[in-house]
């Protein structure tokens, strides 16, 4: 559709023929009262339903076009029947005759001039002639409405098979990235394993053992993760497919104790509340990745989690005081990313995510969930 089109208010392509049509009636039939008027002007209201009811008020303009010999409405009222009907040639047909023979016979008939063949004749293809055009013109406009609605659903078919194939070649770039992301990490992961393993089992010293304990553990714990997540990847169907094991609030002690962390955990929730896995699952990596930032940028500092419910929602805080400069720094590689994407996974279900500075050279996040997510 047009920008002209568009801007054209809808009641013009109504009401125009009709004006037009009573125009018409008045040029041909004067503004004297009259059979011949009524009947012109009936059929030019008529004009108004012409949509609605396309054969009825074809019907109801024959009289005027018959006695008031007026032109519009019924070339106006053939049009539609041809333009707004499905093609049916039968209806087509009678519809066409019905205009000629009204078009072809005199009023009164009397006045026929049957001495005339030649005149006869003429008269007979020129009310075919006109009966055919407004057919023809109404056919043709059907056809393009129907072909340009085609076009738009083509159009769309197109637009939908783009991005079905975007989503494959995203989808199998996806599994080419898992697999190598598998290769390397698993490996680097496998053999601080296996360090930790000979420490644990060659050192006398026990925090030394404790230590490469823990280290293990988060070892295994990583690759078992690592091999969840690109088996989702690489799985068909990989947006209904839930990671497992799922990690939940209840979790939260056990990731605290292994991060090795001089950390203070307040839980002020009920754990027997009804909360989804995704929002249970967020608020876990979200305590996950604070804890990581920690290490990486704060080493020694004092960090607090406190995970409670005002209202309706699930709120996480993990705030964590100034690095301890006796503490050296672990020299973590970081892409800056972990907080992005933990703002993004709070808004995909609904909550919010806060990350900034405290008066105190410390860092704090605060992350508010939905119960339902």
């Amino acid at each position: 559709m047009s920008l002209r089109a568009r801007s054209r208010p809808a009641w013009v392509p109504l009401v125009a023929p009709v004006a037009l049509a009573v125009a018409d009636a008045l040029l041909v039939n004067g503004v004297t009262p009259g059979l011949a008027l009524s009947l012109s002007l009936v059929a030019a209201v008529a004009l108004l339903w012409r949509r609605r009811f396309p054969v009825t008020v074809f019907l109801v303009v024959l009289p005027g076009f018959y006695i008031g010999y007026i032109w519009f409405a019924p070339l106006i009222a053939l049009y539609t029947v041809a333009a707004v009907r499905r093609p049916d040639r039968r209806l087509l047909g009678v519809t066409g005759l019905v205009f000629a023979v009204v078009h072809f016979l005199p009023y009164p008939v009397s006045d026929l001039p049957v001495g005339d063949p030649r005149g006869l004749a003429l008269d007979a293809i020129n009310a075919v002639v006109i009966a055919a055009a407004p057919i023809a013109v109404g056919l043709l406009s059907r056809t393009r409405r129907e072909l340009t609605g085609r076009l738009d659903e083509l159009t769309r078919s197109r637009a939908r098979e783009d991005r079905l194939l975007a989503d494959r070649v995203l989808a199998t770039e996806r599994a080419r990235l898992a697999r190598e992301m598998h290769d390397v990490v698993a490996h680097q992961v496998s053999l601080i394993s296996l360090q930790a393993g000979a420490v644990q089992v060659s050192t006398a010293d026990t925090q030394a053992r404790a230590g490469a304990r823990t280290i293990r553990e988060l070892s295994v714990r990583t690759l078992d993760e690592l091999r969840h997540m690109v088996g989702i990847l690489r799985a068909a169907g990989a947006d209904t497919e839930e990671l497992t094991p799922q990690p939940k609030l209840a979790d939260l002690p056990r990731l605290i104790e292994l991060s090795a962390l001089d950390v203070t955990y307040e839980a002020a929730y009920d754990p027997a509340a009804e909360r989804s896995d995704a929002v249970e699952r967020a608020a876990f990596r979200t305590v996950q990745e604070a804890l990581t930032n920690v290490r990486k940028h704060a080493p020694g500092a004092k960090v607090r989690v406190r995970v409670d419910e005002p209202g309706d929602g699930l709120r996480v805080e993990v705030r964590n005081g100034p690095a301890d400069a006796a503490v050296p720094a672990p020299g973590l590689p970081g892409g800056g990313h972990g907080l992005v994407g933990l703002r993004e996974r709070a808004q995909s279900l609904g909550g919010t995510l806060e990350a900034s500075r405290t008066e105190d050279d410390g860092f704090v996040v605060r992350a508010r969930f939905p119960r339902g997510g």
